[in-house]
């Protein structure tokens, strides 16, 4: 069963945490990983875009010059596409990019993620955050204690205010409740900060 160094909001050593091996101990497919970013970052659009094909341009209706007897190529409206202000031919219309993907290889690849980040020492463990009002600066210098640098996820068992309010001016810091990772902020992170309450979190809804 792998472990893990727990620490204080001092950044000092209090002991060690034992790690599900499910989670922590999980093969790592490569493919699955990048098909579930993949599909997560679809997800992630809107697909609003929209332009307008040539029934749908406004005017059009006459015929731009007689058929025959000017010397120029037979015309018979304004709004085709090879005219200026004309609709377009396959441009792009509202649509969905999400793709269906099997809850199983969510779950390997999200195991898959944590399993890369412990091997990379990517994942620390706090006891507390021990936040008794919203101060970002003492926050910043818990994660500052904790040698966090780069980009940093924060683990919360679950909705913590002051936790989020402390976090939400630290460009760099993103907060996320436990039951809610996903495999894109985990291999964005350059740090995971898991508050230990949120590591037990973890274990009962992915394990």
């Amino acid at each position: 069963m792998p472990q893990t160094t727990l620490y204080d909001r001092s950044g000092a050593t209090v002991g060690t945490v034992e790690l599900s091996d499910e989670l922590f101990a999980a093969p790592i497919n490569t493919a699955v990983l990048h098909q579930v970013v993949t599909a997560q970052l679809a997800a992630r659009r809107i697909g609003t875009h929209d332009t307008k094909t040539r029934g749908e341009v406004r005017g059009g209706g006459a015929k731009p010059y007689r058929q025959k007897g000017t010397g120029r190529a037979r015309q018979g409206s304004k709004s085709a596409p090879h005219y200026r202000g004309g609709g377009v031919v396959f441009g792009p219309h509202p649509r969905s990019y999400v793709q269906r993907l099997p809850r199983k290889m969510k779950a390997l690849a999200l195991r898959g993620a944590l399993t890369a980040k412990l091997g990379d020492e990517a994942i620390k463990v706090i006891d507390s955050f021990g936040l008794e009002a919203i101060k970002t600066s003492e926050m910043a210098a818990v994660l500052k204690a904790l040698g966090a640098a780069g980009r940093v996820l924060v683990v919360s068992p679950g909705g913590d205010r002051t936790l989020r309010l402390s976090l939400r001016n630290l460009p760099t810091v993103n907060l996320i409740q436990a039951d809610s990772l996903n495999v894109v902020d985990l291999l964005k992170a350059d740090l995971i900060v898991i508050e230990q309450p949120a590591l037990a979190r973890i274990e009962e809804v992915y394990a």
